[in-house]
């Protein structure tokens, strides 16, 4: 069975995480199928909606470690700044999925459930209507692995949440929970785990009942003044990442997190 389910259905594009065995952790082909996916949904007159969900107990757990320790395997990245750099960051699956999403132009909604790390986290700053259960917990712990923040976070949670907030979820990578989730404007509404799937179903279908132009038209209106900014930082957040991906303070992480030790960034 897939990785990630697609389903569409009175208009609606459902993308379900479901890798629930690791936690629903992303893996680069994940990112492909969820770029794709959005990639034809986009230009797909009978999409009207996309929504995005995991399971009742985890919505994910950030991506595949794996996946980071051969992408930190290839060695160092060396001082290279350039568009050829650039070009490389941005065509990986992982950062086509977070361009497709941040510039999707039809109303995207999500379902959130248990842990969301990392990126799990952050594309929900990229879809404008969030059901969260009660049992969500939210965490970008970019620093705890050598990394930087992605998906234009380094922007957008300090815009949501002021900068001191934004430096304990960022810079310490501490968690926050569902309702703390509300109170910054992060989810709409904190329900029962096992209602937040149904509920978004429920929302989405409703904005598919609504004409699409409008749609269309109110969300461009609704993120223009941020757009180009927000995409620019992907852009830098990504050649920034992919280089300390490749860093010894990143190695070090991800070789503790698969031998289950406390990771040692002494001199690092």
């Amino acid at each position: 069975m897939s990785d990630i389910l697609v389903h569409t259905e009175a208009g609606v594009l459902t993308l379900t995480l479901n890798r629930v065995d690791k936690k629903n952790s992303l893996t680069a082909a994940m990112y492909a199928a969820l770029a794709d996916a959005l990639d034809a949904a986009a230009g797909d007159a009978a999409v009207r909606v996309v929504l995005i969900q995991g399971d009742p107990a985890i919505f994910s757990a950030g991506n595949d470690i794996g996946d980071f320790l051969r992408a930190s395997a290839a060695g160092p990245a060396g001082d290279a700044e350039g568009a050829d750099e650039a070009a490389i960051a941005l065509d990986e699956p992982v950062f086509r999925f977070l361009r497709g999403l941040a510039g999707f132009p039809k109303p995207v909604v999500a379902a959130v459930c248990g842990p969301a790390v990392g990126i799990g986290t952050t594309l929900l700053l990229h879809c404008d209507l969030v059901y969260a259960g009660d049992n969500a917990a939210f965490s970008m712990p970019f620093v705890n692995l050598g990394l930087c923040p992605e998906a234009g976070s380094s922007l957008l949670v300090p815009q949501m949440l002021g900068h001191h907030r934004a430096a304990e979820a960022l810079l310490l990578g501490e968690p926050f929970m569902a309702e703390a989730a509300l109170e910054v404007g992060l989810v709409n509404r904190v329900v029962p785990p096992m209602e937040a799937n149904t509920i978004a179903q429920t929302q989405a279908r409703r904005l598919a009942a609504k004409p699409l132009a409008a749609l269309v038209e109110t969300k461009r209106l609704l993120k223009k003044s941020n757009q180009a900014v927000v995409l620019e930082r992907i852009e830098e957040e990504a050649r920034s990442f992919r280089r300390l991906m490749r860093g010894p303070a990143a190695r070090e992480a991800f070789a503790a997190f698969m031998d289950k030790r406390k990771p040692d960034f002494a001199g690092l």
